[in-house]
Order: C-alpha cells, then sequence, then structure tokens
C-alpha cells in the first residue's frame, strides 16, 4: 500500500491526491507553508491525514529556524497558519495541541535537541495512525457480515489516513477475514472522492467496487441492494453527532428509512469532548468555482452563484454504531463514548 505522507530527509513527501486517480504524483514540501498549501488545497485530506500532515508540518517549520530567530514568535506563526487551514476536521487542531505540548514541555533544551524532539512526535503520530486505524479495522470487521453490499460515502481509506484508513479499515479487515464484501461508492460531489479516490483504493485491494452517482443510493436501497452504510469523519461531538463530506446527512437519513444500519468509523482523536452536539461544529466552506467548474470547465453559466459547504452534520440519532481504536460504541454516545476517553 502506498504511504499517504511520509518525512523523508527533513521534507514532508505526499501523494497529491487531485491527481488521481490518473497519476501517481508526489508532492515534496520543503517549508511549513508548502504544507499548508497542500492542505487547503486538497492535495491531501482527510481529518486524520490531515493531522499527520499537520504535526509533520510544525516541525518542518521549526526546523528552518535558526537560533537568532524570536523562536515563540516564530512557532506562534507556524501554529496559526496550520491551524487556518482545514476548520471541521477535528484532527488538524488534536495534532496541532500534541506538537504544542512538546514545545512547551522542551523549550528549554537547546534548539536542536527541541527540533529532534518535535520531529520524533510527528512521526510517531504517523506510526500510530496506522496501528490505530488497523485497532479500527479489528473491532468494525465484526459487524460485517459474508456477502454484505456495503455503502460508503467519501474517501476514508489509506489516503484519508497515514495508511490502512477507518471506513476502508474496516472493508479491508473485514476482507482480510476471506469475508466476499461488495463496495458501492458513491462518486462523492464536487471533488468526487469516492469516484476518484475510494474506487482507486478497493481496486488496487482488489475488493469488488461499483461506482454510483450521489443521488442513486435511496434507489438501491429500496431495491434491497444494500445491506449497511460506513462512513468516516471529520469531527464528532461528545453526544455522537458527526460532521463528514457534505452528503453522508443525507445517507444517513436514508439509511434509517429502509432499516439499514449506519456505521461511523473514526480515531478517538477525531472526537471533540468540548462540544456538546453538532451545532457547535464548524463548518468549513469552501470555494463556489469547486461546484461550477469540473475538469477546468464550467458546467453551469458562469454568471450563476454556486454554495459550497464541504461538511453536513448527521445527528446522533441516525447513526447505528461509532467505531474507535478503543471500541464500538452504541446510543446513548455522550455516556458511551466518554467511557474510552483517556
Amino acid at each position: 500500500m502506498l504511504p499517504t505522507i511520509t518525512w523523508d530527509d527533513d521534507k514532508v513527501v505526499l501523494i497529491d491526491q487531485r491527481r488521481l486517480p490518473a497519476e501517481e504524483v508526489y508532492l515534496e514540501c520543503l517549508d511549513y507553508i508548502q504544507v499548508a498549501e497542500a492542505i487547503e488545497d486538497m492535495a491531501i485530506r482527510g481529518a486524520p491525514a490531515i493531522g499527520i500532515a499537520a504535526a509533520y508540518g510544525v516541525a518542518l517549520g521549526i526546523l528552518k529556524v535558526e537560533e537568532s530567530d524570536d523562536l515563540d514568535q516564530k512557532f506562534a506563526l507556524i501554529m496559526t497558519r496550520l491551524g487556518d487551514t482545514r476548520p471541521t476536521a477535528r484532527n488538524l487542531f488534536w495534532a496541532l495541541e500534541r506538537m504544542k505540548k512538546i514545545f512547551d514541555d522542551h523549550r528549554h533544551l537547546a534548539l536542536p535537541e527541541l527540533k529532534r524532539k518535535l520531529v520524533q512526535e510527528a512521526r510517531d503520530m504517523d506510526k500510530e495512525d496506522v496501528e490505530i486505524n488497523k485497532k479500527i479495522g479489528f473491532w468494525g470487521r465484526e459487524l460485517i457480515q459474508d456477502g454484505q453490499n456495503i455503502l460508503t460515502h467519501c474517501n476514508a481509506g489509506a489516503l484519508a489516513t497515514a495508511g490502512y484508513g477507518t471506513a476502508l479499515g474496516v472493508i479491508r479487515a473485514a476482507s482480510e477475514q476471506g469475508k466476499k464484501i461488495h463496495v458501492f461508492a458513491d462518486e462523492t460531489r464536487p471533488f468526487l472522492q469516492g469516484a476518484r479516490l475510494t474506487c482507486w483504493e478497493l481496486a488496487r485491494d482488489s475488493i469488488p467496487v461499483v461506482l454510483i452517482t450521489d443521488n442513486m443510493a435511496g434507489y438501491l436501497m429500496k431495491k434491497g441492494k444494500i445491506s449497511a452504510v460506513i462512513t468516516g469523519a471529520d469531527r464528532i461531538a461528545q453526544n455522537g453527532d458527526t460532521a463528514n463530506k457534505i452528503g453522508t446527512y443525507s445517507v444517513a437519513v436514508l439509511a434509517k428509512e429502509h432499516g439499514l444500519p449506519f456505521y461511523v468509523a473514526a480515531p478517538m482523536s477525531t472526537i471533540d469532548f468540548s462540544l456538546k452536539d453538532g451545532d457547535a461544529i464548524p463548518i468549513e466552506e469552501r470555494s463556489p468555482d469547486e461546484v461550477k467548474y469540473f475538469a477546468g470547465q464550467c458546467i453551469t453559466l458562469p454568471g450563476i452563484e454556486a454554495y459550497h459547504p464541504a461538511f453536513d452534520v448527521t445527528p446522533a440519532e441516525y447513526i447505528t454504531t461509532i467505531i474507535t481504536e478503543k471500541g464500538i460504541a452504541k446510543a446513548p454516545f455522550e455516556l458511551n463514548l466518554a467511557k474510552f476517553k483517556g
């Protein structure tokens, strides 16, 4: 499996997800600003992967600091720039908070040693994320039955993490058990993460996948062609309300109407225990041009207005189970997720 992001000789190397599936092109980020731009421009995306990229960005930024620089001011600038990239992804801020703790705890060290500590922390987070995803897969695979048809929305696979994946990690783990899994992948407009990325990943793993448009899900559910739905998450409030790629809420409503389980797979770092419910989750609004243009071509009249919230929030009442590396949580989520905390 190709790495989503790596630390190589004091630079950050990541696969450019904007170019998939046509080309496998890698970007080299030489400073934290380039990392921030890669996150903003969706060269790298998916909440866990964004968190790892941000951690590497902090390490890369501090590596460029000289002894004569104002270290505290420079660190604050790095943190602010990276923190401004994608407001919905909880993992971004979790990673920055973790890097800040290392900085604060070791601020007294000589600069070369402080740099080493920050680089090591980012690399540790990268390695830990893969193991966390495999644990999510371990817990979640028991929810998937042999022969089931699973619908997923957006991409929550290896490309959205440091490796293996969350929602696709569950599917991978079930497949590795020998279960015959068939996946329907929503195309996921407007950025087509399902069409371009999920299908690419599953095809590489020889897991059967059929691409559908976002508005086909209800039809397939009514025809009995879908057994369950599983998605990732970008931020989960303490009560279980879950922010994920725009369109997820609609799929969850359809699943409940048709009596289908709706599973969310995410690491504990995605859960924001400071937020009571989903109303407090910040929703990123991206450029309307991402809705109006496809492959560089305007698909509507140039003067038409467009609206592009990148995420929506699925209320906890529509979610059957939240799968984390600590185990499986069911309602009441506020109580059962809290048991995994710490």
